[in-house]
């Protein structure tokens, strides 16, 4: 009788043990760390529209999860195969598979800062924002190309590039194309309170001639003290009817923005960014200007100056005239010593 006893006894024991010790691999199943070797980086991506194989699939070819099958049950004794949210994720070492399926259920994205410094040219915008974001580079193309579309903005086909200011956006990263344009627009449109607008229409100028402007100053000089001068020049050819004559339209006009030397080769191109041939501004901007240079335009002062002209010395600066012939005296101070230094 007794050894019966201790026989239930020692089967009672192992059957705790059992379950103990299933318990214990269930627990490290569900919150014991899961995650692999991270080949594709600590960030998950998740496209939208993107089913649940799909994203199993990146998480164990991207190194995301080691044991993908214990994912996969899990995941799917939660509901998520049923409720996949795109965006973009970052797993990191030592999380479990609890705490990844409770962040893909949650959606809590991590958010892309998008830096939009100088940019030249709209396919540098959509370049530097389809590698950023989901948002389609397609979609980008054909927004910058429709009337109808930037019409509601106040811009057109030629102008769209104004709204994209230099400034540190945040985005989450599965944001559409139209999305991401309209919050970006949203910042162009509180740049432009009411008194920039009464400044720039007391030079005559509407909002996006007046970044036209100060894209042009722009790419001419990064010494910000002496924008507004260059700024006073621009304004007073326009006054006057004087072609801007700007080497910088030339290059956009171009494609080439490495050229030092404006020559007779590059003044005949035709081209209505070709300041040197039309009068005027040109049709849209040749880079996005910083807030500064389009304040130089708002803030720009009472001059006679119709020219300006790089220093001899390199230093970034200029040297101002307000009449044909001071401006070849330093014309030629300028060419003497792009001479000396063999730039052509």
């Amino acid at each position: 009788m007794t050894a019966k006893k201790n026989g239930g006894k020692h089967i009672g024991t192992w059957v705790f043990i059992g379950i103990l010790l299933v318990s214990c691999y269930l627990l490290f199943v569900v919150f014991g760390s899961n995650t692999g070797s991270f080949s594709e980086g600590e960030y998950l991506y998740i496209h939208t529209g993107s089913p649940y194989s799909a994203v199993l699939k990146t998480l164990q070819m991207g190194g995301y999860i080691r044991d993908i099958h214990s994912f996969d049950l899990l995941a799917k004794r939660s509901g998520y195969p049923s409720q996949v949210r795109s965006g973009k994720y970052r797993i990191t070492p030592g999380m479990s598979n609890y705490s990844i399926i409770r962040l893909l259920h949650s959606g809590r994205q991590t958010p892309v800062k998008l830096v939009i410094n100088k940019l030249r040219t709209r396919h540098d915008f959509i370049t530097l924002v389809s590698k950023n974001l989901e948002a389609d580079s397609l979609v980008l193309k054909q927004m910058f190309s429709d009337p109808v579309y930037l019409s509601q903005f106040g811009l057109d086909t030629n102008t769209a590039m104004c709204a994209v200011m230099p400034d540190t956006y945040d985005f989450y990263w599965n944001t559409t194309a139209d999305k991401a344009f309209k919050k970006i627009q949203k910042n162009y449109a509180r740049f432009w309170n009411a008194e920039r607008v009464r400044q720039a229409t007391a030079h005559g100028l509407t909002p996006p001639q007046a970044i036209i402007i100060a894209s042009i100053i722009d790419e001419e000089s990064n010494k910000n003290d002496e924008k507004p001068n260059i700024a006073s020049v621009y304004l007073n050819r326009l006054r006057k009817g004087i072609r801007l004559q700007a080497d910088p339209t030339i290059k956009f006009a171009v494609g080439d923005f490495t050229i030092r030397r404006i020559t007779g080769q590059y003044l005949h191109i035709a081209s209505p960014y070709n300041t040197y041939m039309n009068t005027g501004l040109p049709p849209g901007p040749i880079c996005t200007p910083s807030r500064a240079s389009i304040d130089a335009v708002l803030q720009s002062p009472t001059t006679s100056y119709l020219y300006f002209c790089a220093k001899e010395d390199f230093s970034g600066y200029h040297r101002f005239a307000s009449s044909y012939d001071e401006q070849v005296k330093n014309a030629h101070l300028y060419q003497h010593a792009l001479d000396a230094r063999g730039i052509h």
